[in-house]
């Protein structure tokens, strides 16, 4: 008596190549299109054009560094790959930029952080209270308003400089360090409420449910639940909006250009070329200076920058 064949002693007829391309056919469409960017990416044509940009990228810089310590008549007479053969490094730019009489350059450099820190917790804070209602609170309206906030981004910050400089003149807070606070966190909401936004809405609902069911209230969810796995989308936001800042000259010209008190060190730096031109020659240490604290920011803070790109881009 003959037994009849099952499934399974069909599939052990079929060929190594056949059984290749039954698997090769259950690959979905996006995951062929990231097996192909990925042999594409790690081909030593990429990693040798990577290599290339990076050393063309980073040669500017190398060139203010070498710069920002050869003295103001070697600046003059010739460039910063003449270093081997013209060397005499020095000190005195550092030294007249940072506590010069004429520079003040420390004075700019707290100011700088003293805007940026809370330029960066305000809008955070309050983006991640309003990401969270607009992400687990029904309300009505809920949707019109997200694309509300949403569309601010596309207003140019141009357009809202005059308005926002009257209005502080009549509040009397005009020439403070609340000017500021208050124009880079407005600038920097809508991009933040959408970005952690989205990043909420990747949570698995039953962890919010769960949490539900064991008597938790908002509070508790938002701190105990999604606060915590929100470490990576926070840091990035937070680089961005860091470095956002630190490099603004445009609001801090219009806010706090006259009032030394106030100004960060991107209004000092433009009057080394500017107002001041005489010492144009400092100006290579003075922006050595400005991109020492992004820097150390971006590095220290880079595993959670990467992690916070890619939180979003994959489910599951």
């Amino acid at each position: 008596m003959s037994v009849p064949s099952t499934p399974v002693d069909n599939l052990v007829d079929v060929p190594a190549e056949e059984g290749m391309s039954i698997q090769n056919k259950k690959l979905s469409r996006i995951e062929k299109r990231a097996i192909a960017a990925r042999g594409k990416l790690s081909s030593p044509w990429a990693s040798g054009i990577a290599i290339i940009i990076a050393v063309l990228w980073t040669i500017p810089t190398l060139g203010l560094l070498v710069t920002s310590f050869r003295p103001q008549s070697q600046i003059q007479s010739s460039g910063w790959w003449t270093l081997l053969s013209n060397p005499g490094l020095t000190l005195d730019n550092y030294d007249e930029v940072l506590f010069g009489s004429s520079t003040k350059f420390a004075t700019y450099f707290v100011n700088s952080l003293v805007i940026t820190l809370p330029a960066v917790v305000i809008p955070i804070s309050l983006a991640l209270l309003a990401a969270y209602a607009f992400a687990w609170i029904e309300f009505k309206g809920r949707n019109v308003l997200f694309v509300a906030v949403f569309a601010l981004q596309v207003i140019p910050i141009q357009v809202t400089l005059i308005p926002l400089l009257s209005q502080y003149v009549k509040w009397g807070i005009s020439g403070s360090f609340w000017t500021l606070w208050l124009s880079h966190s407005i600038f920097a909401l809508p991009l933040a409420v959408f970005l952690l936004h989205n990043f909420m809405k990747e949570i698995p609902a039953s962890l919010v449910e769960a949490a539900r069911v064991d008597g938790a209230g908002h509070v508790k969810i938002f701190f105990r639940v999604l606060l915590p796995l929100l470490t990576p989308a926070i840091a990035s936001f937070a680089i961005f909006q860091f470095l956002w800042v630190w490099n603004d000259l445009l609001v801090a010209l219009t806010f706090a250009g006259g009032t030394t008190n106030v100004a960060p060190l991107t209004v000092r730096i433009a009057e080394l070329s500017g107002t001041r031109g005489s010492s144009w020659y400092l100006l290579s240490a003075g922006a050595f200076i400005s991109i020492v604290v992004p820097l150390i920011v971006f590095l220290s803070l880079q595993r959670y920058f990467v992690r916070g790109l890619l939180a979003g881009s994959v489910k599951g």
